[in-house]
């Protein structure tokens, strides 16, 4: 395939009312350029539905129908994020003609991983037709589901993104790309090329419900309040106990999947101590999981402008730390980068799960794709 212009999409799980847009030209292998890229608002009504749907997907937990509140958020979420990329490609000075195709991830409400008895599942909220034909051009959606149906974990999914970023700076396999949004995960390339990936545990999500549950704000900001804390040693001993993180990959994580309840007791500025603590030493744990042991990390995603939570990556593991920005990345876009490349894997027929990312039988091509309709003028988003 030829290189061309992609647009992805990402709205993560600890629902910061963000909308992730960028553009990348690209042939579904190498980053041949990175274009514009922007955090765009929800509005606060779609926000609350969101967290609503959220709820609802708690309770539902895959039962036989949708929540009804499912299909109104899906509406919703998909006009916002249509505009919001009819409203990119004019600031970057992109025609309709210029996109291949939009890799759309959507909100994920929902993530379970497979277990011995039964396969996983998961659901994102984002109705692909219906923003293909809102902007006119072809929309990738749907990346995770084709994944778990083949017995995989559906996540994560950045592996090849990350291994495209980490051939670009041509780096080898002491290095390993970690990502911290609402959960961490890590991705690193062997001597043969293979990559593995596997979420190591949580991230941003338990750490932000800890200071909402205390009225404090959305997110401990500049990890002040882990800094004024002292970490609970002995809890944090037995929380590293926990099975999942002595399991083999692959393996994945629902942003529920830890919780702040892990700090229970604790002071505000001591639970955010610990809980920011535990984030790093399970990252520690999880770099014992790999056959070599990588001495640097390269981190992206929001967790990286948390200070105090970068500082107890330098304590706690036995690498060196990095930001995105050091390496020349846009540490806020990788998320959207990566949605933008795997629409370019889907279009060029390329794979994005791998047997040691998310556990499929052998690589598989991900995505649906909703090709747009020549439809009538008017009935589309001005870009």
């Amino acid at each position: 395939m030829q290189p061309a212009w992609f647009i992805g999409l990402m709205t993560g799980t600890v629902l910061d009312g963000m909308i992730d847009v960028a553009a990348i030209r690209t042939d579904g292998h190498d980053i041949i350029e990175f274009g514009n890229w922007t955090l765009a608002p929800y509005g606060r009504e779609i926000c609350a539905t969101l967290e609503q749907a959220v709820q609802a997907a708690l309770a539902w937990q895959f039962g036989s129908a949708d929540p009804a509140l499912f299909a109104s958020a899906e509406t919703s979420l998909t006009t916002a994020q249509a505009q919001a990329v009819a409203d990119f490609m004019i600031a970057a000075g992109l025609r309709k003609e210029d996109v291949a195709a939009i890799g759309f991830h959507g909100q994920t409400v929902l993530h379970r991983a497979p277990d011995t008895v039964r396969y996983g599942d998961t659901r994102q909220l984002g109705d692909g037709p219906q923003m293909a034909h809102a902007l006119g051009i072809d929309v990738v959606y749907d990346f995770r589901r084709g994944d778990m149906r083949a017995g995989g974990q559906g996540a994560p999914l950045s592996a090849s993104y990350h291994d495209a970023l980490l051939r670009r700076i041509d780096a080898g396999c002491d290095t390993a790309v970690l990502n911290l949004g609402g959960v961490a995960n890590i991705t690193w390339r062997d001597n043969s090329g293979e990559l593995h990936a596997f979420d190591t545990g949580p991230a941003n999500a338990p750490i932000n419900d800890w200071i909402r549950r205390h009225n404090a704000g959305e997110m401990d900001r500049d990890g002040t309040l882990a800094q004024q804390g002292t970490v609970d040693e002995a809890r944090l001993k037995r929380l590293l106990n926990h099975p999942y993180l002595s399991a083999p990959y692959p393996k994945s994580l629902d942003r529920y999947g830890f919780l702040a309840d892990m700090a229970d007791g604790l002071s505000l500025e001591d639970g955010a101590a610990t809980l920011t603590a535990f984030t790093a030493a399970a990252v520690g744990r999880g770099l014992h999981r790999l056959p070599l042991r990588p001495s640097r990390l390269i981190v992206c995603g929001g967790g990286r402008k948390n200070p105090s939570l970068m500082a107890a990556l330098a304590e706690r593991v036995d690498a060196e730390i990095v930001s995105a920005e050091a390496v020349g990345w846009r540490g806020d876009a990788v998320e959207a980068e990566c949605f933008a490349y795997l629409a370019a894997r889907r279009l060029a027929g390329l794979p994005i799960s791998f047997p040691k990312t998310t556990g499929v039988p052998y690589p598989m091509v991900g995505g649906v794709i909703a090709r747009h309709q020549h439809a009538a003028d008017g009935e589309t988003l001005t870009c």
